[in-house]
C-alpha cells in the first residue's frame, strides 16, 4: 500500500529544512514523542523499488558520476528541472558530485550527496 524509506539523521533541522524546505517534500505529519525524539513524515510522491546488481549500480554510477561512488542506498527523484532544483540543494547543503548529464535512457540527471551523506540522483525526464 505505502513504501516508506526511513532515514535516521543526526540534525534532525538540518534534515526538515533540506528535504521539506529545499527539496520541497510536503510535512504530512510531524510530532515529537518523550524526550528530544522527532520524527515528521514527507510526502515522497509515487515510490517504487529498484533492485538492480553490483554490475547495473556500477554502470549508473558511471553515467552519473564517472566512478563507482554509492553505497547500497541511493534515492532517485523525478523532478521537473533537475539543474534548477540540484542548485537549490546545494545552496542548502548539499554536494554536487558531478555535472548534469544526458543519460542514455534520455534522462537529465544530476548526483548529490545530501548533508547527511545520502546520494540523491535528480532525474528529468526529456
Amino acid at each position: 500500500m505505502e513504501l516508506r524509506l526511513v532515514l535516521t539523521v543526526d540534525d534532525f533541522d538540518q534534515a526538515l529544512g533540506f528535504y521539506r524546505d529545499a527539496l520541497g517534500l510536503p510535512e504530512l505529519e510531524k510530532w515529537e514523542t518523550t524526550g528530544d525524539a522527532r520524527i515528521a513524515i514527507l510526502d515522497g510522491g509515487r515510490a517504487t523499488l529498484e533492485l538492480v546488481n553490483e554490475a547495473q549500480a556500477a554502470a549508473i554510477d558511471g553515467v552519473e558520476v564517472g566512478s563507482r561512488v554509492a553505497g547500497p542506498l541511493r534515492i532517485a527523484i523525478e523532478v521537473a528541472d533537475s539543474p534548477t532544483l540540484a542548485a537549490r540543494l546545494v545552496a542548502a547543503g548539499a554536494g554536487q558530485l558531478a555535472e548534469p548529464v544526458l543519460t542514455p535512457w534520455n534522462d537529465l540527471n544530476i548526483r548529490l550527496r545530501t548533508p547527511d551523506g545520502l546520494q540523491l540522483t535528480l532525474f528529468t525526464v526529456q
